[in-house]
């Protein structure tokens, strides 16, 4: 249970760090940046514990499709991008494919 409460964390340390990379305004902002930097290296260290007890295929698969789809949130509702039906489209695919493979994706383990 420890693996997936680590790996919440690598996934909000990485929400923070690419919701600071765009409030970085191109490493601009020094606060930005340096919150952008830190929360990367927190969510990578973290990641790296979560690898010894989660395979790395289901581990990345839902590490990047859980942070895809709250990016593409905070992207609308924080800074007021829009999106089309093919990229929700898309993104729906991904939640699929997070879920089928953290359901199934164990087998061995």
């Amino acid at each position: 249970m420890l693996s997936y409460f680590l790996l919440a964390l690598s996934i909000g340390l990485e929400l923070f760090a690419t919701t600071m990379l765009k409030a970085s305004d191109g490493f601009t902002r020094p606060l930005q940046t340096v919150a952008c930097v830190l929360g990367y290296v927190g969510s990578f260290y973290t990641l790296t514990h979560v690898l010894k007890y989660i395979p790395l295929s289901v581990t990345y698969a839902t590490w990047s499709g859980v942070g895809l789809v709250v990016t593409a949130l905070i992207s609308v509702f924080i800074f007021s991008e829009g999106y089309n039906m093919y990229t929700i489209l898309g993104i729906g695919l991904i939640v699929v494919g997070v879920v089928i493979l953290n359901l199934w994706g164990n087998v061995g383990h």
